[in-house]
């Protein structure tokens, strides 16, 4: 690989607020945005319209798709969908209470950021199965994308397996440390064969439900 070659911009978002923000949705729960989620996808959109970007991606799950439209608008693009980008996939924790389930989450990060990455409770994806899963798909963009800025909607548990997986500055020790706000933007760097933060969980629209997790 030529030293020579253009990097990759990559301003990977978190989905807007869903409608149902205080339970926990997996890859099973399909549920789209609340009122204030939307104006959040706008405000997106607003944000980043001015990055020139020259591509759009969003898993197939309603709340990234429906976050990813009016980013798409406002930026002239169509969003183009990657199924391997849904969410954990979390069994009988989906669409629980976060406070019926925390319990159950919590033991899967604290697994975790011991080190402990094939860890997860019955039905549920572990760390490893997610980084196995989205990270060649971030490789790919940013090697495909060379010299060129790109957008990528996803998911909280996913975003934070990518960051901690690709950025050298954090390990999945760090899980607890990022934060992934709805309709926050993460602005990465590939350049060669290393990824580098520029910023991170940049806000464009504060939400007073934003989980924790």
């Amino acid at each position: 690989m030529s030293a020579t070659e253009p990097g990759t911009r990559l301003l990977l978002a978190r989905h807007a607020e869903t409608s149902a923000p205080d339970r926990f949705h997996g890859a099973e729960s399909d549920v789209g945005l609340s009122a204030w989620g939307t104006l959040q996808a706008e405000r997106l959109g607003q944000a980043l319209r001015d990055a020139s970007a020259a591509a759009l991606y969003c898993s197939a799950l309603r709340r990234a798709v429906e976050t990813a439209i009016p980013l798409g608008r406002a930026c002239g693009l169509e969003p183009v969908i990657i199924e391997a980008l849904h969410e954990r996939r979390i069994g009988p924790l989906s669409g629980m209470s976060r406070e019926d389930g925390w319990a159950t989450y919590a033991e899967s990060k604290a697994h975790w950021i011991a080190g402990d990455l094939e860890f997860s409770h019955p039905g549920g994806e572990s760390f490893a199965d997610i980084r196995r899963r989205v990270c060649p798909v971030f490789e790919e963009l940013a090697r495909r994308h060379r010299g060129e800025t790109i957008l990528v909607v996803a998911h909280g548990v996913v975003i934070r397996v990518a960051l901690t997986s690709l950025l050298k500055e954090f390990t999945p020790a760090d899980f607890d440390r990022i934060a992934i706000d709805f309709a926050s933007v993460n602005d990465l760097w590939f350049e060669g064969n290393s990824w580098m933060a520029r910023a991170l969980n940049q806000v464009v629209a504060a939400s007073d439900s934003r989980p924790v997790a």
